[in-house]
């Protein structure tokens, strides 16, 4: 009796399986066609861009060859990198600093100053591109890479934060009682017990950082103006021209700067999705 109930169960999770990977596959698809359709579009000829088609013949690759000798890209790229890794670097410290600070040290005023980053989360990139970019002004910072840098780290370490003040909350203080205890100062308790604790929520930071740095315009297009610095995510501008005349290569430009950030989510969607985990199951 207990066998047949069991086999029961056992062909019921199957066929529900089965019916949640076909729907999955379904909303898969149909969240696919978008890029699919960005992709045709690179490889096809100004006369049949707008062809109301998936697919399309000929395939040319014309469009790829044209943006990549119209544009020093490996400068573009190198540009995205360091104002992306800089940027991340500076969140992730400063965020684990910031939380160890206001989780185990008696900051005075610390409810107060965690809610007004809190409140810095409600404003769009958008609001503040004119007055980041007379502070640039000021600074000497226009067509330099500090004037992404900073405003970058700046606008990334409030929600950065808050994800680590999360962990910090739950981690045991008992632990760090412990190292105190045993000779460690400040400094080689942050280093060697805080940051290691912390790391499922610096995955996630490290993660969301890269791709809010690298895939930011507002600020960019207004700080770069020199052609050898500007960002990736500048480049399709050029092609959009009042009439369109090139849609190919737009869409070319496009394919090829979101190559780099479907590799890097690829290596790092595990990682990802555990410290989202961690932070979900803590307490």
């Amino acid at each position: 009796m207990n066998n047949k109930m069991n086999n029961r169960i056992n062909n019921k999770k199957k066929k529900n399986g089965r019916i949640w990977t076909i729907i999955l596959i379904v909303i898969g698809c149909i969240w696919m066609l978008p890029l699919i359709y960005m992709i045709s579009m690179s490889f096809r000829t100004p006369e049949n861009a707008f062809e109301p088609v998936l697919f399309i013949k000929p395939f040319i690759l014309d469009n790829f060859k044209a943006v990549i000798s119209d544009n020093p890209l490996y400068l573009n790229f190198i540009s995205s990198i360091v104002t992306t890794v800089f940027s991340v670097a500076i969140v992730a410290l400063v965020a684990a600093m910031c939380a160890f600070g206001l989780s185990r040290r008696g900051v005075r005023g610390k409810n107060f100053i965690y809610n007004m980053l809190i409140l810095t989360l409600m404003v769009p990139i958008s609001a503040l591109v004119i007055p980041l970019t007379q502070i640039n002004n000021n600074f000497g910072w226009l067509n330099k890479y500090q004037g992404l840098i900073f405003p970058y780290a700046a606008l990334g370490i409030p929600f950065a934060m808050v994800i680590l003040k999360g962990f910090m909350d739950e981690f045991p203080a008992e632990l760090e009682d412990a190292a105190t205890v045993d000779g460690c100062n400040d400094y080689r308790l942050f280093v060697s017990i805080v940051i290691p604790s912390l790391r499922p929520g610096l995955v996630v930071v490290i993660i969301w950082q890269f791709l809010t740095s690298w895939n930011e315009f507002f600020l960019a297009l207004v700080t770069l103006n020199d052609k050898n610095m500007k960002t990736l995510t500048l480049i399709p501008m050029q092609y959009q021209g009042f009439y369109f005349s090139q849609p190919g290569r737009l869409f070319a430009i496009l394919v090829l700067i979101s190559i780099p950030m479907i590799v890097f989510y690829a290596l790092v969607q595990k990682n990802f999705v555990k410290g989202l985990m961690s932070g979900a199951v803590k307490g």
